[in-house]
């Protein structure tokens, strides 16, 4: 059976996903707009950030791309875009402290980004032969085979449901510590919440979508075990 009741539900996740992605878009260029009243560039935020909280050997690096920025926790190095890195905007300075955000979590070792970073190689693992064992199980009719990819496809969902506090985490220690530090005004409070409500809403999107393409795998399983 290649279309099921859950499809409709699938279809609309995916038009979240969709319109997400480009409310990011649209709420970062016209915050990017907007100056920040301190002046600061996000390189500089970023910067000041780390070394306030004795993160003085993690470097900031400019990285190619539009919103390209992430911080690796492996090499320990906060990415930032061009427009993020020299922008004195308040959409640079929310993006670049959001990253810190995550170096900080890092350093205290956060338990979900702590349970993020060992379920990485497992779900890295997981996630390219659940595929195949779904559309193997679902074209020969094989309940064993669906039900194994069930199983990896799971990771990948648990993998989705973990980054969530952790991005949240990640943004409300961002608002603080930017008001804290006095890299924004009160009045400019506005365009941070919805510069990282925004990204945040794409990972909400993205784990919905994947709960309920996990959900559709267990109804076709447990329909085809019945079948059997």
């Amino acid at each position: 059976m290649f279309f099921h009741p859950m499809d409709f539900l699938i279809f609309a996740a995916f038009g979240l996903a969709l319109w997400a992605q480009i409310r990011v878009q649209g709420n970062f260029s016209r915050w990017h707009g907007v100056p920040a009243a301190s002046g600061l560039t996000g390189a500089e935020a970023a910067r000041i950030l780390l070394d306030r909280n004795g993160l003085h050997d993690v470097p900031v690096e400019l990285v190619p791309g539009r919103l390209t920025d992430h911080y690796d926790p492996i090499h320990r190095v906060v990415r930032l875009s061009e427009d993020v890195y020299y922008g004195r905007s308040i959409a640079a300075l929310s993006v670049a402290c959001h990253e810190v955000g995550h170096a900080i979590q890092h350093k205290v070792r956060y338990p979900m980004l702590v349970l993020r970073h060992r379920m990485f190689p497992v779900v890295n693992f997981s996630a390219s032969l659940a595929p195949l064992f779904l559309l193997g199980g679902l074209l020969l009719q094989w309940a064993n085979l669906i039900g194994l990819g069930i199983v990896l496809f799971s990771a990948a969902v648990a993998f989705q449901l973990v980054t969530l506090p952790v991005e949240f985490n990640a943004s409300s220690r961002a608002k603080k510590l930017m008001l804290q530090e006095g890299f924004i005004a009160r009045g400019e409070e506005k365009g941070v919440e919805k510069v990282l409500n925004a990204a945040a809403l794409t990972y909400v999107a993205a784990t919905l979508v994947a709960v309920l393409e996990l959900v559709k795998y267990v109804m076709i399983f447990t329909q085809a075990n019945r079948e059997e």
